[in-house]
């Protein structure tokens, strides 16, 4: 972290600083990335502060009775702001700072008393007559200059009340492109120890400005802001000091923001349309102004913005359509490049102003594995401006302009929201209904600002301690089945405990706040696993055998035939994500994923979980070797590797709580405890072996699987009780069922086979949302009929004749409609198929599928087809039966399979 070392520079030698006497200080904002506090008092405000800008350097002191006071720390800094070039190294000091000269002339610095002029290294000023020479000073700095300047802004507000401090006062028109303010607001002063890193304390992440004065200004003939239609925006994240919301959903998400930075100002629309609604103008003729600041200059839009060039024209200001330019008023672009960023930014704090507009949930969609948050070309303009475009979409609407005057009890803003709820963990200050209701997008927004891992800046370093400490003093709620988690605020904790950890520049000394009595599990050092794999469209999970405890570190040394070739290592087999569940169960995301891109991988999960190889689509290896440095044995039989007598007699008790059976065509996971007595995991596998391959003969595909199926049982789930995909995710206590032989073949496997079925399925056949838990069930009859010996009646209770009659006959009376033709309806259909014409009727119309082309996308285009597919494979016409269902079946199909004989008894003859 670069400004850790320039505070030691800074403050080297200083134990404590004295602010008391009468000199009265400011409290300093800082806001972007580079600016950092040099001392802090116990109420969070900032007295002193340095950072960076361009190539130069700047000290900023909340009172000028400091450049006397603290003569050591004067030294270290002007040494600090030296720069490489200059002349001859001189420190200018103003006129009216002749004391500070005369305490500096024991050093072996060269001085000069008077104005600012160019040749100069450093700098050393007031901040009351800095005003005239601003420009200058901005540009020296800029170029690699050193400014110190002193002062305090409270008393100039005072004798200025209609003017805006954070904009005109003299000082702010030069510090503020470093990101350092004065304020309106003093100080509290006292002796206050210097602490050896840099300060930080929980309640400087307060607001310091109301902003109402910008609002009424914003907001004037604004009722409402229409946003209805189809323009789909991001939601804005307002996390800056000196950043606001402008117009949010009653649930709080902001679509517009503002902001300050440097001397210039922002405006944020979360989608780029919006900038040419007509609906809108009223507010974006505010807006354009309110960025222009009266200086009446040239708005230059980007080209493709025409809409936004219409609207923005009615301003009376000289709108014209071009590209970024310097001597531009005000800049109106979108959000979907940062070719410009480093001068964009410059422009701004320099005082320019911008319109962004731009969303950023489609760029998530399609860049799987970036973070938006620092790899969105958008955000890489405006997180130090405060403000950031999240992956989470926000419906159009028409919102209500909240009024102005209730605008901070009634508008969400991380930053005051984060203040209160730390308030309520340090002070015990309680929360009112409405900030409790605010509680889980606290902890979404935590999650957004801390995977920025801004390292270099203090606001963001800080922001850790702080989310730290507020995870050490509360701690984080120890969720499971038998503890589930409810309250927003246990959610929250919960939330911000997980992502902490994963920034913390010491995540050891973290858990054992998250979690509680981790059990100390016997190790294997150096597990060697060979691995192999042949992988076509999709990746594949690879297990190991091995597990990693919650927080347990290991080093994986990678064989180079996959090293920077997209294979990842994963940690967990829960992949679900249940954060949106009302109580949660164990927490939101418990797995990890890391890129095999070096030869030595360390890899770390705060929930532990079992180590897997992760091999990308269309890949290919054959018996590589992978090392793994430290781990914990699983439970984990395979079939053809693994013997019996060594399962029962030492595998199955290994020690990690997490076991794996694999078989031909699918890998089964779940908790240890259930496999602890399977004594005959070979039964287990001769029966799914032959489950697995009846599900590929049904389906008319050779019978080893070109991925095998995983099964995993957990605690809870994203959704169901059971759902299909890769893994097939299932809840725990279904976990017995999937391992008893004996009570599979007398009361079935309908649920596990019915979610087999669903990764069967295929679009070209397929009539979603009708059958969508219907032709599942295929596989399901199928299985039980042909290899659990279950007839179909006795397999599921829905599927006795009574069941199935009485669907039928309810169906036909209501008028044959297809939108009740779903699920039990719509499977008695191929019921009926089956027991006139078998399965392998089925087969081989699957087999017709496979190699088919020109599939229409409608359903009614496919169910024609379909119809004529299998007319062809039974050589009878099936027309009849399908329309008698109700099926639109179009007279150009009944053409074109009118040379077959009719099925003319089918069983839907009776409800003619």
């Amino acid at each position: 972290m670069a400004c850790k070392q320039d505070y030691y520079t800074i403050m080297n030698g200083l134990q404590e600083l004295d602010f008391q006497a009468n000199a009265v200080p400011s409290d300093l904002v800082l806001i972007g990335e580079s600016a950092f506090p040099l001392a802090i008092n116990p109420r969070g405000q900032v007295l002193m502060a340095a950072s960076h800008y361009g190539q130069g350097r700047v000290v900023v002191l909340g009172h000028e009775e400091y450049l006397r006071r603290f003569p050591v720390l004067i030294k270290n800094a002007i040494m600090w702001l030296m720069p490489c070039t200059g002349d001859a190294g001189i420190v200018g000091i103003q006129k009216s700072l002749r004391s500070v000269a005369e305490k500096l002339n024991y050093c072996p610095i060269k001085t000069e008393l008077g104005d600012f002029r160019n040749g100069l290294a450093v700098y050393i000023t007031d901040a009351y007559s800095v005003g005239s020479c601003a420009k200058d000073l901005i540009a020296f700095i800029k170029a690699g200059g050193g400014l110190i300047i002193a002062g305090q802004a409270w008393h100039w507000a005072a004798t200025h009340p209609q003017e805006n401090t954070i904009k005109n006062f003299p000082g702010n028109k030069v510090c503020s492109v470093a990101g350092i303010y004065f304020s309106e607001h003093y100080g509290d002063v006292g002796i206050f120890p210097v602490p050896r890193n840099i300060p930080s304390n929980w309640i400087a992440v307060s607001m310091c400005k109301d902003f109402k004065d910008d609002l009424k200004f914003l907001l004037e003939g604004v009722s409402e802001f229409d946003v209805q239609g189809g323009d789909i925006a991001s939601e804005v994240m307002v996390h800056g000091p000196l950043a606001f919301p402008i117009a949010v959903t009653p649930a709080g998400k902001t679509f517009i923001a503002g902001a300050y930075y440097g001397q210039g100002r922002v405006i944020l629309l979360s989608h780029e349309g919006y900038m040419g609604r007509d609906s809108l103008s009223t507010f974006l003729i505010n807006a354009i102004k309110w960025l222009d600041e009266g200086r009446k200059g040239v708005i230059g839009i980007l080209p493709s913005l025409q809409a936004a060039h219409t609207v923005l024209s009615k301003s009376g200001l000289d709108c014209q359509l071009t590209g970024f330019r310097k001597d531009l008023s005000v800049y109106v672009c979108t959000s979907y490049s940062d070719a410009q960023c480093a001068e964009i930014q410059d422009f701004v704090a320099e005082g320019g102003g911008l319109m962004i507009g731009g969303h950023a949930w489609y760029w998530a969609q399609t860049h799987c594995g970036c973070n938006v948050m620092t790899d969105y070309a958008g955000n890489r303009i405006l997180n130090k401006m405060g403000l950031c475009l999240l992956d989470s979409t926000l419906a159009g609407g028409l919102y209500k302009a909240p009024k102005i005057e209730n605008r901070y009890k009634e508008v969400y803003h991380f930053r005051s929201m984060l203040q209160r709820f730390a308030e309520h963990v340090s002070l015990g200050h309680e929360l009112t209904n409405h900030e409790q209701s605010f509680l889980k997008q606290l902890g979404n927004d935590c999650a957004s600002y801390l995977s920025m891992r801004s390292y270099d800046s203090a606001a963001y370093t800080s922001m850790v301690a702080l989310l730290s400490d507020i995870v050490k003093k509360v701690g984080v709620p120890q969720v499971c089945s038998k503890c589930p988690v409810q309250s927003e605020k246990d959610r929250l904790m919960l939330h911000i405990g997980i992502e902490v950890y994963k920034v913390s520049p010491d995540p050891d000394a973290l858990i054992p706040y998250i979690i509680k009595d981790i059990p100390n599990l016997p190790t294997v050092s150096n597990a060697r696993v060979r691995i192999s794999a042949n992988t076509a469209a999709y990746e594949e999970w690879i297990s190991t055998g091995l597990y990693l405890s919650p927080g347990m570190k290991t080093n994986i040394a990678v064989p180079p035939e996959i090293v920077g070739k997209n294979w990842q290592v994963q940690l967990g087999c829960q992949t679900d994500n249940i954060g949106g569940s009302d109580v949660l169960k164990r927490a939101p995301v418990v797995h990890e994923r890391f890129p095999l891109d070096t030869e030595m991988v360390q890899v770390c999960n705060l929930w532990g979980g079992l180590i897997y190889l992760i091999a990308p689509p269309q890949s290919k290896v054959d018996g590589v070797e992978i090392v793994v440095h430290v781990s914990v044995q699983a439970p984990y039989f395979k079939s053809g590797e693994t013997s019996v007598a060594d399962w029962v007699d030492r595998i199955r008790q290994a020690p990690a709580p997490w076991a794996e059976l694999e078989f031909e065509n699918i890998i089964i996971t779940l908790e240890s405890e259930y496999i602890r007595n399977l004594d005959c995991p070979d039964e287990v596998a001769k029966l799914w072996d032959t489950i697995m391959r009846s599900i590929a003969d049904l389906a008319a595909r050779p019978g080893k699987f070109p991925r095998k199926e995983r099964f995993v049982a957990d605690v809870q789930i994203s959704y169901g009780f059971m759902h299909a995909g890769y893994p097939i995710m299932m809840d725990s206590t279904s976990a017995p069922e999937l391992v008893n032989v004996q009570e599979a073949y007398k009361s079935g496997l309908w649920g596990p086979i019915h979610e087999l079925g669903h990764n069967q399925q295929r679009g070209v056949w397929e009539f979603s949302p009708h059958t969508t838990e219907c032709t599942c069930n295929l596989w399901s009859v199928y299985v039980h009929e042909e290899v659990l010996g279950l007839n179909r009646s006795n397999a599921h209770p829905e599927m006795t004749l009574e069941n199935r009659q009485a669907r039928t006959t309810k169906y036909c009376s209501g008028g044959k409609d297809l939108n009740s033709w779903s699920m039990w309806t719509a499977l008695e259909t191929y019921m009926q198929l089956q027991e006139k014409f078998g399965w392998d009727a089925f087969k081989k119309v699957f087999t017709a599928y496979q190699d088919m082309n020109g599939v229409p996308n409608d359903n009614a285009g496919k169910m024609n087809l379909y119809a004529e597919t299998f007319s062809k494979v039974v050589n009878l016409n099936l027309c009849p039966f399908f329309k008698a269902w109700g099926w639109p079946i179009q007279p150009s199909i009944e053409e074109k399979i009118s040379h077959l004989p009719e099925w003319s008894d089918h069983p839907m003859v009776q409800y003619a």
